[in-house]
C-alpha cells in the first residue's frame, strides 16, 4: 500500500459564478448564501466536497478503492455491514429485549474502520461518522474545507419565470380536477376543456449576476497517516478541484468556474537534520492565515473596469491576482496547479 502523505498543505483557489445561485439557502428560500453584516456571498464546506465528491465518482465509476460513501439515495449502514462482513463477519448481537441489537467490540469496530479507509476514498479524505448500524467507528480526515467567501459583496435577484405547461389540473384554477390513474384520451380531453392561458405556471429563480469566491482547504500530514491519505489520493484531490464544476452544470448554477492556477502551500521544514525536517514539514512551519494574506493578494483591475464601463467586478479579468514569492516563508513552498503537479 502506497505510503502516506507526510508534508502538511494549505490550498488557495478561486472560483467564479456569472447569472447563478452558487449555494442555495434552504433557510431563505433556496437564495443564494450571503453574510448579511457585509452582503459578501458564501458557500459552504458542504457544497464544495458535494462537488469534490461528485468528480471522484465521476472519473473512477464509484469503485473501491476509490469508492464514495456519502452518495445520493443510499443507506450508510449498507456498507459498513460490508466492512464488518470483510473483516470477519457481523458482530454478535448483544443485550436484551429493547436494547438488543448488533454492536461490534473495539476490536471488530477498529477492524472496520480501517477496511472503510481503505475502499471509500471521501472517509480517507473527508472522514465520516460511521457509528451507526453495526457501527464502523468514527474517522477523522486530513482534508478539511472552510467555508468559502466572496471578495466583494454580491446581488441576489429573485427572477419571475414562466414554464409554457402545466404537470395536472387543479379545479380551483381551471375549473376541472384530474386523478391518479386517467388514460392518455381523458387527460387529453380535460386539456382541451381549459383556457389556454391557464395551462402555464409561474415560478422563481435566485442569482447573482457576478461573484470571485476565495476557497480555502487544509491537508493534515498528521491525520494522513490514521486514514492513509496517501501521495496518488492528493493528486486525486487536485484534479477534482480544478475539475469539480465542470461536471456540475446546470440552469441554477449559471456559469460556475475554478480559475487556474490553485495554489498550494506544501510544509518541507527547514532542520538540517532529517528527522527533525520530517517532523517540521509534517507540522508546519507557518501558520496559514500568513500564508493567505501575506503571501496571495486579490485586487480590482480599475483599468479592466474602467475600458468595460463598470464600477464593479463583473468578470474574472477583473481582477488581479498578486503573488510575492518574497514573503513564502523559510520551509515553504508554492506551488501552482496543475502545472506543479509532480511536486506535489
Amino acid at each position: 500500500m502506497t505510503t502516506a502523505i507526510a508534508n502538511r498543505y494549505e490550498f488557495l483557489f478561486l472560483f467564479d459564478c456569472e447569472n447563478g445561485n452558487p449555494n442555495g439557502d434552504p433557510d431563505a428560500g433556496n437564495a443564494p448564501r450571503i453574510d448579511p453584516q457585509d452582503m459578501h456571498g458564501l458557500v459552504s464546506d458542504v457544497a464544495i466536497k458535494r462537488r469534490l465528491r461528485n468528480y471522484v465518482q465521476i472519473a473512477h465509476g464509484n469503485v473501491m478503492p476509490h469508492a464514495i460513501f456519502i452518495e445520493h439515495a443510499t443507506n450508510l449502514n449498507l456498507p459498513i455491514a460490508k466492512a464488518h462482513e470483510a473483516t470477519g463477519g457481523m458482530p454478535q448481537e448483544r443485550g436484551t429485549g429493547d436494547k438488543k441489537g448488533s454492536r461490534a467490540s473495539k476490536d471488530k469496530t477498529g477492524a472496520a474502520r480501517a477496511w472503510m479507509c481503505q475502499q471509500f476514498y471521501d472517509v480517507r479524505a473527508f472522514g465520516a461518522v460511521m457509528s451507526t448500524g453495526a457501527n464502523a467507528g468514527q474517522v477523522r480526515g486530513p482534508v478539511q474545507v472552510a467555508f468559502a467567501r466572496s471578495l466583494d459583496r454580491v446581488l441576489p435577484l429573485d427572477i419571475s419565470v414562466t414554464r409554457m405547461a402545466v404537470a395536472g389540473f387543479e379545479k380551483k384554477t381551471h375549473g376541472v380536477t384530474d386523478r391518479p390513474g386517467m388514460s392518455s384520451a381523458e387527460l387529453a380531453q380535460l386539456q382541451q376543456e381549459v383556457p389556454e392561458d391557464t395551462l402555464r405556471t409561474m415560478g422563481r429563480k435566485s442569482l447573482i449576476p457576478y461573484g470571485l469566491f476565495a476557497g480555502k482547504l487544509f491537508v493534515s500530514a498528521h491525520l494522513a497517516q490514521q486514514t492513509g491519505f496517501n501521495r496518488d489520493d492528493l493528486k486525486l484531490l487536485v484534479e477534482a478541484l480544478l475539475n469539480m464544476y465542470e461536471h456540475d452544470r446546470s440552469s441554477s448554477k449559471g456559469l460556475m468556474t475554478v480559475r487556474r492556477p490553485v495554489y498550494a502551500f506544501k510544509h518541507v521544514g527547514t532542520d538540517s537534520d532529517q528527522e527533525q525536517r520530517t517532523r517540521q514539514a509534517m507540522l508546519g512551519c507557518c501558520p496559514a492565515q500568513v500564508l493567505f494574506e501575506d503571501v496571495i493578494q486579490v485586487k480590482h483591475d480599475e483599468k479592466a473596469m474602467e475600458a468595460d464601463g463598470v464600477t464593479v467586478p463583473r468578470r474574472f479579468g477583473h481582477y488581479r491576482v498578486i503573488v510575492d514569492d518574497k514573503k513564502i516563508p523559510t520551509g515553504v513552498e508554492l506551488l501552482r496547479l496543475p502545472d506543479d503537479m509532480a511536486k506535489l
